[in-house]
């Protein structure tokens, strides 16, 4: 019989082979995964489930992710668990920094859960991370991705961009329209001028956004949130592949094709980002490294120009 039993559950939609990654096994990924075992540090590859795991901590690249595991929001999208945060770590500062020199890192990617709780958002964990990485590894340069600081943005941003990151950046994630159920707890245009913030505090820091696609977005949506960040005089630009973490969480409305995502990099680049970095499997710190050295080669090539 064709019919379903009442037990019978529909498989989960097959992923397309353009987004399928083999399960880490390297010696290299077990040596990451101890050392932040060791050091108490939570990283967002394991903790948002992130498809190229396996890659980066075979080359000993840990995004770490700061302020705790456990986020006070509760986005559609995010695998990262939610609750009531512990107490800051006061020692997290220096174990990210040690992290850092074990492996050798010349560039850092800082993250961090949403933390609601604290009066500060957590801003100034971020900026101890910074002084404590300046301090122990001077020659790493430095990525930070912090959440919104919802109501705290101004504060934070200038506390942050005082302690000197050579990248901010923070994630749009998704087109306005589609927020309510995406992303409820933050707000579209607080987002974009806390990334216009930085800009004006100090215009020699690299500025950076992502958004993901296939959650039901329209095409025209996307090219409306490129203008957005071009006139929030953001540098560089990300778009990656949603994948949906568990079931509870927003199913995929489409897998964008990798032509797809290569035309919406062209469209990118004609509007004026310094870089765009457009694939089903780019993610925020994908190849983050690589992409800070083209990101100064960019804009010591713009300066030439003018």
């Amino acid at each position: 019989m064709n019919e379903m039993t009442p037990l019978a559950r529909p498989a989960r939609e097959r992923k397309p082979d353009w987004i399928r990654v083999k399960a880490p096994t390297s010696i290299g990924f077990g040596e990451t995964k101890a050392l932040m075992r060791r050091l108490n540090l939570a990283t967002v590859c394991e903790e948002a489930a992130c498809p190229n795991i396996g890659e980066c901590w075979t080359k000993k690249h840990a995004t770490v992710m700061i302020l705790g595991d456990t986020c006070t929001r509760a986005c559609a999208f995010c695998n990262v668990k939610t609750g009531m945060p512990r107490a800051v770590d006061p020692l997290e500062p220096q174990h990210t920094a040690d992290a850092a020199a074990e492996l050798g890192l010349q560039h850092i990617v800082i993250t961090s859960v949403d933390r609601d709780d604290l009066p500060d958002g957590g801003a100034s964990q971020f900026v101890k991370v910074i002084q404590a990485l300046r301090r122990t590894t001077p020659s790493t340069t430095i990525e930070i991705l912090t959440p919104d600081f919802r109501n705290k943005a101004q504060a934070a941003v200038e506390s942050i961009v005082e302690a000197g990151p050579d990248v901010y950046n923070h994630n749009l994630e998704t087109v306005p329209r589609l927020y309510p159920t995406i992303r409820p707890g933050a707000r579209y245009y607080a987002s974009l001028r806390l990334l216009e913030s930085v800009k004006r505090h100090d215009p020699s820091i690299f500025t950076k956004s992502g958004v993901m696609l296939g959650l039901g977005e329209e095409r025209l949506e996307i090219h409306q949130v490129m203008d957005d960040m071009r006139s929030a005089d953001i540098d560089f630009l990300t778009m990656g592949q949603y994948l949906q973490p568990t079931p509870r969480h927003a199913k995929v409305a489409e897998f964008v094709t990798p032509k797809a995502f290569d035309a919406y990099a062209g469209i990118a680049r004609a509007k004026g980002f310094l870089l765009v970095a457009s694939s089903p499997l780019t993610r925020s710190s994908y190849h983050a490294g690589d992409d800070f050295a083209k990101l100064r080669s960019a804009r010591e090539a713009q300066l030439a120009r003018a």
